[in-house]
């Protein structure tokens, strides 16, 4: 009787493989839904991240009032940042329109270019002829598409609420961090769970901490060095090209690439004369951003490969489009501290 019940079992209803299966079930609705909420889950972790760059502010206005006056506090943080962004987008962002529509009415004259790179090097000529004629096309279907981009940029002007709510999250985030925080530990009600959810919340805290801390640095010293050097240097539209690196610096790899690209070509199609100097420049300027002023910051190490970054980059644009591309780095970082909390802390300690 039992060997026939223990082959009725094995038969007609495996209890084990029963669980595995509702176990991958349940997975693959939690990560369905995760698709289905992504734009709601991106939105929030735009919050998240400005909620860490402003919590080094936070937490030094929040000395001079008090514990108790926690609320106070975020509410003069975020009076004083509203004032900076002001300041700083008159004294700075009416400059950088103004270099941007003069840009518009005077186009670099790429014919002259070409002609001009060709007396200069004969050699050249069979290959810049067809390169020409490929770069007008280019700007021709650019300049068929502007119409379609401004009603593009009309149907997204529905996303300026967006500007709103972040800022909105980001002060609950602030305001209520250690209370969200103490109710997802609540979930473990074993010790040691908890203990290891605690540990791991806690280096996640420091990495993304220290994560939009190194950014930011990056994305100033990009706008300030590359302006004032390319100032000095006599290039035309310095200001507009620091800006535009400005804001590639917040995204990987790839933003550093866009951003070198567009300073030489402008620079070049403009008539700037010492290219391959200023290549030079842009080469020892991108090492010490990379080599020095990063691994400085990043005591905790967001230590990618280069292919697990490209991929995060292509991923997370697919996914959440440039909201994507920009959290695919910090995504993965903190992927791999929950994946290999042992080896994260190695890092750490290597890096201290």
């Amino acid at each position: 009787m039992t060997g026939r019940k223990s082959e009725h079992n094995r038969i007609g209803f495996d209890r084990k493989a029963a669980s595995v299966t509702f176990s991958a079930a349940v997975t693959l609705l939690v990560l369905a839904g995760i698709y289905v909420i992504r734009g709601t889950l991106v939105l929030f972790a735009i919050a998240l991240l400005l909620a860490y760059l402003l919590h080094p502010l936070v937490g030094q206005v929040s000395r001079l009032f008090g514990p108790k006056n926690r609320t106070l506090a975020l509410a003069i943080t975020y009076v004083i940042v509203m004032a900076l962004l002001a300041g700083v987008g008159i004294a700075i962002g009416s400059r950088v329109a103004a270099e941007a529509r003069q840009l518009i009415a005077e186009p670099p004259d790429i014919p002259g270019f070409f002609a001009s790179l060709g007396v200069a090097h004969p050699a050249l000529a069979p290959v810049l002829e067809p390169m020409q004629g490929q770069v007008s096309a280019q700007l021709g279907d650019a300049a068929s598409a502007l119409p379609r981009v401004s009603l593009s940029l009309l149907a997204a002007s529905a996303n300026l609420i967006y500007l709103i709510v972040i800022p909105i999250l980001s002060f609950f985030i602030l305001k209520d961090g250690a209370r969200i925080r103490d109710s997802l530990l609540d979930v473990f009600s074993a010790a040691e769970s908890r203990d290891n959810a605690e540990r791991l919340l806690a280096e996640a805290n420091v990495l993304l901490l220290q994560y939009m801390r190194a950014l930011l640095v990056l994305c100033c010293t990009a706008l300030v060095v590359l302006g004032a050097g390319m100032a000095m240097a006599g290039i035309r539209y310095a200001l507009l090209l620091a800006a535009i690196a400005f804001f590639c610096e917040f995204v990987p790899m790839a933003g550093p690439i866009v951003e070198i690209a567009v300073i030489l070509g402008v620079s070049a199609l403009t008539g700037y004369p010492h290219i391959l100097a200023l290549a030079a420049c842009l080469g020892v300027f991108r090492l010490v951003q990379d080599y020095v002023i990063w691994p400085r910051l990043m005591s905790h190490g967001v230590e990618l490969h280069p292919l697990l970054v490209i991929f995060g980059i292509f991923a997370g644009g697919n996914i959440g489009g440039v909201a994507g591309v920009f959290l695919a780095v910090p995504v993965l970082a903190l992927g791999r501290l929950a994946l290999f909390p042992a080896k994260a802390r190695q890092l750490a300690a290597k890096h201290h």
